[in-house]
């Protein structure tokens, strides 16, 4: 077909795509702070917590997930209760 054109650039002007890699999710998260030192901070420290709070849906059943999740706030209950006494 003469009238088409092929691009052979795999993924370009893939906005869906790039959007949801990792390191842009970072960057979008990244964009509230003062300055990046502030940013670097809280993220490395957040996403301890965060990790835990965030178990691979895609691998656990409802019933099971819901089983996770329960022990993971009692866990977080329990730390919260220590560091506030």
């Amino acid at each position: 077909m003469p009238s088409v054109e092929h691009i052979r650039d795999m993924g370009t002007n893939n906005r869906a795509e790039n959007s949801h890699q990792l390191t842009r999710e970072r960057e979008r998260r990244r964009r509230h702070f003062k300055s990046p030192g502030e940013a670097q901070w809280f993220l490395s420290t957040f996403s301890v917590i965060n990790n835990h709070f965030r178990p691979g849906l895609h691998l656990l059943k409802k019933v099971h997930y819901r089983e996770v999740m329960g022990r993971r706030f009692a866990d977080w209950r329990d730390i919260c209760a220590l560091e506030a006494a």
